[in-house]
């Protein structure tokens, strides 16, 4: 019987993917445009967050965002109320963004005039961790009701992050949620990653994540 030739095409997608991140980074730094890649679970608050934010940061940042769905224009919709440059982006089914999507995405929403760029990437703790999109930062989001044992669960999505929100702490009477067992469980993927517990809905603990993603733009746009 002759041999059959197996091509690992998953590897080749992820190669040439991380490549064309990497050429978009580089694109991005020159124009000293910030790309975060927000990221988190369908129903984390991704788009209240994200609102939160950008009221944060708007008088000292020109901001855009490119709102990722299968479907839909209804979170588009939410960041336009904030007077944030917004385009909707439909994957037609995949379940993350890609480099090549993402460039896409930039080209059409147009960059020329911003500062900061946030990518609400699709809701998924994993797809979305397994593509770079050349972003400056990948920032996660975590609820309270999910559990605190999603790190044991979604491993790798909790080792490439930067930076991980603890949202809906409001709710935590409510829910069975160790916080010190969640630490223990990042810190043994990714030691060194800032964890900031937070509620979009009522702005607690807003101030040390804004503060941290200021020192990020500043020390991004100072290299580029």
């Amino acid at each position: 019987m002759s041999a059959i030739a197996v091509k690992e095409v998953k590897e080749r997608v992820i190669a040439d993917n991380d490549a064309v991140a990497e050429s978009l980074r580089g694109k991005l730094k020159e124009k000293k445009v910030f790309l975060v890649n927000l990221m988190a679970s369908p129903g984390a608050g991704k788009t209240t967050t994200l609102v939160r934010t950008i009221d944060a940061l708007k008088d000292e940042y020109k901001i855009g965002v490119m709102e990722a769905d299968v479907d839909s224009s209804v979170d588009a919709e939410t960041i336009s109320k904030t007077g944030a440059k917004v385009i909707q982006l439909h994957t037609g089914g995949s379940c993350h963004m890609d480099a090549d999507m993402t460039e896409r995405g930039l080209d059409s929403l147009g960059i020329e005039d911003l500062d900061v760029v946030f990518l609400e990437n699709i809701g998924n703790l994993v797809c979305p961790a397994e593509f770079d999109i050349g972003a400056a930062k990948k920032v996660m989001i975590l609820s309270v009701p999910e559990g605190h044992d999603k790190p044991l669960k979604y491993p790798l999505m909790f080792t490439i992050s930067d930076c991980l929100l603890i949202n809906k702490m409001d709710t935590a009477p409510v829910f069975d949620f160790d916080m010190d067992l969640l630490k223990e469980y990042v810190g043994k993927l990714n030691p060194t990653m800032p964890i900031y517990p937070v509620s979009s809905l009522k702005g607690d603990g807003f101030e040390e994540w804004i503060s941290w993603l200021k020192n990020e733009i500043k020390t991004w746009k100072e290299e580029a």
